[in-house]
């Protein structure tokens, strides 16, 4: 088994699995409305030049996500 980590962790170009949203609220339920919830697959594309947000590639859309907001989200990275 996969050692979990945050998604504002994951290198970019590496594909992980999606184990668990955290926060509460109006956010959870705006990035489970994304496509992140357990299971799905997603990957770092590229960072801003300040390095926050990030770009990801989930289900076949590109989303910018903020580090503080990636940092809620739990991934396993796939071999």
């Amino acid at each position: 088994m996969n050692k979990e980590i945050k998604l504002n962790t994951a290198p970019v170009g590496t594909s992980c699995l999606v184990r668990s949203v955290g926060g509460d609220g109006p956010m959870r339920r705006r990035l489970m409305d994304l496509g992140l919830v357990d299971g799905a697959r997603i990957t770092p594309l590229f960072e801003s030049i300040g390095g926050d947000p990030r770009a990801y590639d989930i289900r076949g859309a590109v989303i910018a996500l903020r580090g503080m907001d990636a940092e809620l989200i739990s991934v396993a990275p796939v071999r």
